[in-house]
């Protein structure tokens, strides 16, 4: 028989006798299970493949890391996770060391990676076909982006380690070719801090000024030694390679040797199989250029002279078949000839007209014509008469407008109503008066009547002095009796 006290429900927790353990609480056995899985795995190195990457806004990186039976959460803290040699994404074998911990807010165990690393050499190929389909996707290897390369760069801006068998060989190479004025940008071509100072140089020179105290180059040279996948990651990098894209410069890719082939490569203008062969492709060689200057002048002059040398030619056969110069000149001299003949002739008939006509106009100036003409003249003069009465008619017409002109300068008179007993009031001065007011303000006044003047003065003024009497407009005389007839 089972005992009663297992069996037997209850709405309250008991102590059963003999058991001296309290209840835990679930933080309590979190962080018991945290720190047993914590003492036990501190240290661990997984092998696996990254699943569902994310970079959270804070900076930490969450993953999963899986294989083909499980999978265990994976996080890397934001200070860890700037280390990283490469952009994690998914599908990407990588190992990753760390150590175990549990996250109570999900009852879950995970690890925290502190470092992460690609799984072998294939797995460094599928990130980097990865990232070249990402990148390619989004157009920066196409080739309507790529920009041409200057034929003769004035300055040409190297980016590459200053240490190196490779800045010596293109310079040398420069100097054999077209010696050209060089600006080198020491970097760090291998290792963690590589992609971030190659991809500083690149954007270094294209924010130089033009003109500015450092000059800005007209061509970049982007270069490395040959050596392993690892090796050349660096100009793998994202950053670089979106750098190289930007350039507003034209950039020349020389990483590796003929056989390397980087993202870097892709993302220039140009590629260069190696160094050396970056430098050829940036200049022409100065002998050839000069050889050909050479040659284009020699055509030009050849050019030049040939049209003289057949100008010369056509001009001697055309003179040849041209008739002497006299002959050309025979028929204008015997027109010439013909015409002073026809003019002398001309003159000497003319003469010989205007005598004739001379000749009949003296006979018809003779003593006795004249006389005729003279007699005829005197009588048509005795003939002519003067009619009295368009003479009389027109003084009449002459009389009367000047008899309606004096009656109107009579009526205008302006001393024509003192005969009527009126009078004209003059001031000191001369002025007419002609308010009262100003009669007051002046005092002393004269009155013209029409027989003479009279002086006055208002209030206690003394009479003016009368003024001088201006002579009377004289009357015109009446018009005269109508004149006689002269012939009458």
């Amino acid at each position: 028989m089972s005992n009663p006290d297992d069996t037997d429900p209850s709405l309250l927790a008991n102590t059963r006798p003999g058991d001296n353990s309290e209840p835990l609480s679930v933080s309590d056995l979190s962080r018991s299970l945290k720190r047993v899985v914590e003492d036990r795995f501190g240290f661990v190195r997984i092998r696996g493949e990254l699943s569902g990457v994310k970079r959270a806004a804070s900076g930490h990186l969450y993953c999963s890391l899986k294989d083909d039976k499980s999978v265990i959460d994976g996080v890397m803290w934001k200070s860890a996770a700037p280390r990283l040699a490469f952009r994690p994404e998914d599908g990407v074998e990588v190992i990753a060391s760390g150590k175990v911990t549990t996250y109570a807010g999900r009852s879950k165990y995970q690890i925290v990676i502190e470092r992460m690393e690609l799984a072998g050499e294939g797995a460094l190929l599928a990130l980097l076909e990865k990232t070249k389909a990402r990148l390619e996707a989004e157009g920066l290897f196409a080739p309507e982006r790529k920009k041409p390369l200057p034929f003769l760069p004035k300055t040409i801006g190297v980016v590459t380690s200053p240490t190196g068998a490779v800045i010596r060989d293109i310079l040398h190479r420069l100097e054999d070719r077209f010696p050209s004025h060089v600006i080198v940008w020491p970097v760090v071509v291998q290792g963690e801090t590589a992609k971030g100072q190659v991809s500083a140089a690149v954007r270094g020179f294209n924010a130089l000024e033009r003109g500015g105290a450092v000059p800005r180059p007209d061509l970049l040279i982007v270069a490395r030694g040959g050596g392993s996948i690892e090796d050349l990651w660096a100009f793998n990098e994202e950053e670089v390679v979106r750098a190289i894209a930007d350039s507003e410069i034209p950039v020349i890719s020389a990483v590796g040797h003929e056989t390397d082939t980087t993202l870097a490569d892709f993302a220039a203008d140009h590629r260069a199989p190696t160094p050396t062969a970056a430098a050829e492709r940036a200049v022409p060689v100065r002998a050839e250029l000069a050889a050909g200057l050479a040659d284009l002048g020699a055509r030009q002059m050849r050019c030049a002279s040939r049209p003289v040398a057949l100008g010369r030619e056509r001009l001697d056969a055309c003179s040849q078949r041209l008739p002497r110069p006299e002959t050309l000149l025979q028929p204008a001299a015997q027109a010439l000839d013909d015409a002073t003949e026809r003019h002398r002739r001309a003159l000497v008939d003319r003469v010989g007209i205007g005598r004739a006509a001379l000749d009949q106009a003296a006979a018809r100036l003779a003593p006795a014509t004249l006389r005729w003409r003279l007699d005829q003249a005197r009588e048509r003069l005795a003939h002519v008469r003067l009619v009295p009465g368009t003479l009389t008619s027109r003084l009449e017409r002459a009389g009367e407008r000047l008899e309606a002109g004096v009656s109107m300068l009579r009526s205008l008179d302006p001393r024509a109503p003192l005969k009527r007993g009126y009078a004209l009031v003059f001031g000191p001065d001369g002025e007419l008066v002609r308010s009262a007011g100003t009669a007051r303000k002046v005092g002393a006044l004269r009155l013209e009547f029409a027989d003479g003047q009279v002086g006055v003065a208002t209030g206690d003024s003394p009479p003016a002095a009368p003024a001088p009497r201006k002579p009377a407009r004289k009357s015109p005389p009446p018009p005269s009796p109508t004149q006689d007839d002269l012939f009458g």
